[in-house]
């Protein structure tokens, strides 16, 4: 079967090219795929089916390519579904052994470039012993609107309108099961996926009704996805609009009208139950009963600084399950710290993603390599980098952070607590105090509806794609405009304090509003008064009396962080952060204080 090419000529790749995807990453924003890593992918499956008229990797991709030509068969049919006859586009590589082996399929990504992007992995699988199926969502990938009307989709799209990993592509991962156990009579079966297609994966394993699953990789996850999107009373806007616009194609044609309805409910704030309902479904922790009596192995990859699933909902997921598992957290965003592994050649060894394939190679293969006796919980703490000598510069990179922890459980992640108090501003200061005893009596105002220079993320995914590379954001903290936010900063830390799991922050706020927004942000404040972020985490009081004091609490996000001596803590609320809707009125006036009996504090655990 010929290879399937998009539209237009695929260039050649050169040396340079790659060097410089491996330092930048494969994508050019939130919601667009780097045009230069596209053409990679592209050039790997034209290499690999054979239609490339002309070589177009260098010689040691051209080897790899080979190799598996060598030693397997290429295909790339349209896979039915039972469901409602949809034909999902898809690749496959069969081994040629009479041997039975595993398969390992790999629903794509949230992608315009669908299965194409992630070749370099199927390739890495396929020489490790695997057979590979890879195939793209429903709906997903390159759709362009034709002048006189209509849509012509690109060659690894699939039809139909996207389900967000709900029940219609439960029945096409069992669809999709059903092609490979005919096709490669496999001795196994295990699904890969990374952010959308890790969803999926999970949630075929739970759902698939003849159990058919034996293991899940699950990179950049969601265990809620009705968490994910609107937590707090606070929807997550820029991620929804990040997903929306990395479809591949116009919103009318990807989506159905019942999805686009709840869309445009979520945008407006209207109905939110039912859109947490339609989440609920596509939740895998909503079937944790299901996955854990099957006994699924199942390895989870995420990040602490997550702005598309975030950290805390994963873990909560992660804590329940009952199956042989492994928890995984990396500095960065989304697909920062295994996309370079799935999508590229990497210059060393991708930690994320060799762990992934470690963890198949012991579940599919019976590889005697460790993965039993991995403890369940591995966490990386910010900010320490591992480098290597580029060799087009000479200069010392980036690899990655190079300290990382691992616990038996994440129960064991937390071993104490420490409480700070928020307290008065000092005299001559608009900012207040964090300290060892509880202060009542005092308040801090500010006004609503401004954003600020302190906020959670520059851009969703790219700010944590630079943290994950050794550029973690510094915060100028001179800049915080204290008259739309507030301020609470430690005295210079006489030792220093190992972060590690979930803050948990409580006070009482006051509007001369009926509604309000407060996005906590906690920072680590160095001695040149220039702040690194720990982590955040927004709530929104809708029903709020006018001027009447209300006590609060919430958790911030879960994180794994270093704070040195002679370092500060500081704590900010604001009213508004980018990636939020926010409830607030502008101009009204938002209130913090300490009641007596329910002392304003900061609980900050550590490990």
């Amino acid at each position: 079967m010929s290879h399937p090419q998009e539209d237009g000529a695929i260039s050649a790749v050169t040396t340079a090219q790659l060097n410089r995807i491996a330092r930048d990453g494969v994508y050019a924003g939130p919601t667009a795929l780097d045009p230069t890593a596209a053409n990679l992918a592209e050039a790997l499956v034209a290499a690999l089916g054979g239609s490339a008229e002309t070589p177009l990797l260098p010689p040691d991709l051209r080897q790899l390519t080979e190799r598996v030509r060598q030693r397997a068969t290429i295909g790339f049919p349209r896979i039915t579904s039972a469901l409602d006859g949809v034909r999902l586009s898809a690749h496959t590589i069969k081994l040629n052994t009479a041997e039975p082996r595993p398969v390992v399929i790999v629903p794509a990504g949230w992608t315009p470039l669908g299965w194409a992007l992630f070749e370099y992995a199927h390739l890495q699988l396929a020489l490790r012993g695997y057979h590979v199926l890879a195939y793209t969502p429903r709906g997903i990938g390159t759709t362009v609107g034709l002048p006189g009307g209509g849509y012509v989709d690109g060659p690894f799209t699939s039809e139909g309108t996207i389900d967000v990993a709900g029940p219609a592509d439960w029945a096409d991962g069992s669809t999709v099961i059903d092609y490979a156990q005919q096709y490669f009579e496999p001795s196994s079966i295990a699904f890969l996926g990374e952010s959308y297609g890790s969803g999926i994966s999970q949630l075929v394993a739970a759902n698939d009704p003849a159990r058919r699953v034996s293991a899940v990789v699950a990179l950049s996850t969601w265990g809620n996805l009705a968490t994910s999107l609107y937590q707090n009373d606070t929807r997550h806007l820029a991620a929804v609009k990040a997903l929306t616009g990395f479809t591949g194609g116009p919103v009318e044609r990807k989506f159905d009208a019942a999805t686009r309805q709840l869309l445009a409910d979520f945008d407006a704030g209207r109905n939110l139950e039912e859109v947490a309902a339609w989440g609920t479904v596509r939740a895998p922790s909503s079937y944790l009963d299901a996955t854990n009596t099957r006994g699924v192995p199942t390895f989870f990859s995420n990040t602490w600084h997550e702005t598309l699933f975030p950290a805390n909902q994963v873990v909560e997921h992660f804590d329940r399950l009952t199956v042989p598992k492994r928890l995984n957290m990396w500095i960065g965003d989304h697909a920062a710290p295994e996309g370079a592994g799935l999508t590229i050649p990497f210059s060393g060894p991708n930690a994320p993603v060799e762990e992934a394939f470690a963890w198949l190679d012991h579940h599919l293969l019976g590889a005697d390599n460790g993965v039993p006796d991995w403890p369940a919980v591995s966490t990386q703490i910010m900010f320490t980098y591992l480098t290597r000598t580029d060799p087009e510069t000479g200069k010392e990179v980036i690899t990655e952070p190079a300290v990382r922890e691992t616990r038996p459980s994440w129960a064991e992640v937390t071993t104490s607590t420490e409480r700070w108090y928020l307290t008065a501003a000092a005299p001559g200061s608009r900012d207040g105090g964090l300290g060892a005893e509880p202060e009542s009596g005092w308040q801090r105002e500010f006004t609503a509806g401004h954003l600020t220079e302190a906020t959670a993320v520059d851009d969703p995914i790219t700010t944590g794609q630079a943290e994950w590379k050794g550029s973690p954001k510094t915060y100028p903290t001179g800049k915080f405009d204290r008259r739309h936010l507030a301020v609470w900063t430690s005295a210079p830390l006489e030792s220093s304090r190992r972060i590690r799991g979930v803050p948990e922050l409580a006070l009482t706020v006051r509007s001369s509003a009926a509604s309000a927004t407060l996005v906590a942000l906690l920072f680590d404040l160095a001695p040149d008064d220039t702040a690194r972020i720990i982590t955040h985490e927004p709530l929104t009081l809708p029903e709020l009396t006018p001027d009447q004091d209300r006590d609060v609490s919430w958790r911030l996000q879960a994180a794994g962080y270093d704070l040195a001596a002679d370092h500060r803590l500081m704590l900010v609320l604001t009213s508004k952060d980018p990636l939020y809707s926010d409830a607030g009125v502008d101009e009204s006036a938002t209130t913090i204080t300490s009641a007596g009996g329910n002392p304003a504090h900061l609980e900050l655990p550590l490990g």
